[in-house]
């Protein structure tokens, strides 16, 4: 059964934003799913290979038989990265902030990126694990990570 931890106040400051879905159906399955909070990650229906960022047709086998898979929602930091400089203006008195490249095992160990929640000083180690904490906003709910 997947962890469903959710953020009770937004990380991401007023001011700041927010991505937004496409309107072509290509990651429409990625985005329906964080709404429900659940992890969703394109997979083959022909050859069962996992990838993310989702594409058209499948990196093993050149099938365009693509579909979406839940995974737990538990991964492990595959590399950080300790931010000093705002990369936006409503980042100005948020630094540093920590993003990660989290690896998920049950999910062919493709990597999604987001932040990494809490302490922005935590000491964080390759390999470390972490779980998703679900970000919601009004028009879309987005994927952040914290050490477990």
């Amino acid at each position: 059964m997947p962890h469903d931890p959710v953020t009770t106040t937004p990380y991401l400051p007023s001011g700041m934003p927010l991505p937004t879905p496409t309107p072509d159906p290509l990651d429409a399955g990625f985005w329906q799913g964080t709404k429900q909070h659940r992890l969703l990650v394109q997979r083959c229906q022909a050859c069962g290979t996992f990838q993310f960022g989702p594409e058209w047709i499948c990196h093993g086998c050149r099938s365009e038989n693509l579909g979406w898979q839940g995974c737990s929602g538990r991964g492990k930091v595959y590399a950080f990265e300790r931010v000093w400089h705002p990369v936006h203006p409503a980042l100005k008195e948020r630094g540093p902030y920590l993003i990660a490249l989290v690896e998920l095992p049950d999910a062919g160990n493709v990597r999604m990126v987001g932040n990494l929640l809490g302490d922005p000083h935590q000491e964080v180690k390759i390999g470390a694990d972490v779980e998703v904490v679900w970000e919601d906003h009004e028009d879309v709910t987005l994927v952040q990570w914290r050490q477990v």
